[in-house]
């Protein structure tokens, strides 16, 4: 295989970030993880309590990147239709016109996403997956790129909906942003308060059409055939655990190759390493784990299995400047 040059997709890549880290404080690693769904062409689950600035940090990426940017604020009365859109008889002409939803944009926020029952949360299913909206058997296409970033509450219990694995299987990835230090509490004080009630504009790095290039250009990226089963193992030790109920689907593999591309892209460089796996195993698939009870009950989590596989598989001897 030829090399690749990444230097493009690499630079909107660092730019990406560097902007977006301008307006967010500290959690580097999320941000980058959340650059990395992007340019991997995946969707992105944020799991975090609230006010940990996960609106603000898709709206940066959205702006940064010159992508159009639709919110949604899923509720327990919200309609599919609401997403979608819908068919409006015109009086005037005796025509039925599409109303279109605020899924047809390039990057949707589905801000808590579990708190709308069942069948509003499955009227994204189709468009995370196949970038299309069905509406009265007619099949629309979505903007070209389109991603959604949906983010839900892991703590609360009461009036939400719990996403199905079947709808968590379509997140590439999922990020929790955490709590910021002390210090860089300190610093968001100061910089909401230099703000004057607004935060500020985000440079325009990247356009559509670039998106789409750096995406195609981490697709072609050098991903070596030791590492393939590198991959493969790890999605296969999440179904033998004993702990675990049910292991990740092959969507875990496919997620953690586009992520480790998209990683070593970041990193200026046209082939995979193991490093870049280790980076964005535990986004890739701890969603896709289903624990036991006992182990649930045991303090455990899916977490501590990707990274007990992490640990304890052999790992591959990759050149670092693998033979093409």
């Amino acid at each position: 295989m030829t090399s690749v040059n990444v230097k493009p997709a690499n630079k909107i890549a660092r730019d990406l970030v560097d902007s977006t880290q301008r307006v967010i404080v500290g959690r580097p690693q999320g941000v980058r993880l959340a650059v990395y769904g992007l340019m991997a062409g995946g969707n992105c689950l944020f799991e975090d309590v609230p006010g940990l600035a996960k609106t603000l940090l898709v709206k940066t990426i959205a702006q940064a990147a010159g992508l159009e940017f639709s919110r949604i604020q899923f509720t327990p009365d919200l309609l599919p239709a609401d997403i979608t859109g819908t068919y409006i008889y015109n009086m005037k002409t005796q025509t039925f016109t599409l109303r279109k939803g605020a899924v047809f944009a390039q990057i949707v926020l589905a801000d808590e996403l579990n708190r709308a029952p069942p069948k509003t949360q499955a009227a994204l299913l189709e468009a995370m997956q196949e970038k299309q909206v069905t509406l009265e058997g007619t099949l629309n296409k979505l903007p070209s790129p389109f991603h959604v970033y949906a983010t839900q509450n892991p703590i609360e219990s009461e009036g939400v909906y719990i996403l199905p694995e079947a709808q968590l299987d379509r997140f590439m990835l999922r990020v929790s942003m955490g709590y910021p230090s002390e210090e860089e509490e300190i610093e968001v004080l100061q910089r909401v308060e230099s703000w004057d009630g607004a935060p500020p504009k985000v440079n325009r790095v990247a356009s559509p059409s670039l998106i789409e290039g750096a995406q195609s250009i981490v697709r072609k990226v050098y991903l070596h055939g030791d590492l393939k089963r590198y991959l493969a193992q790890l999605v296969h030790s999440t179904r033998r655990d004993p702990r675990v109920q049910v292991g990740s689907s092959p969507r875990g593999g496919i997620a953690m190759m586009a992520l480790a591309k998209a990683a070593a892209v970041y990193h200026g460089r046209d082939f995979v390493t193991t490093d870049d796996v280790k980076e964005i195993a535990t986004s890739a698939l701890s969603h896709r784990i289903l624990m036991r009870p006992e182990a649930n009950a045991r303090g455990q989590s899916a977490d501590d299995v990707v990274q007990d596989a992490l640990n304890q598989l052999p790992v591959p001897k990759v050149p670092m400047v693998a033979a093409r």
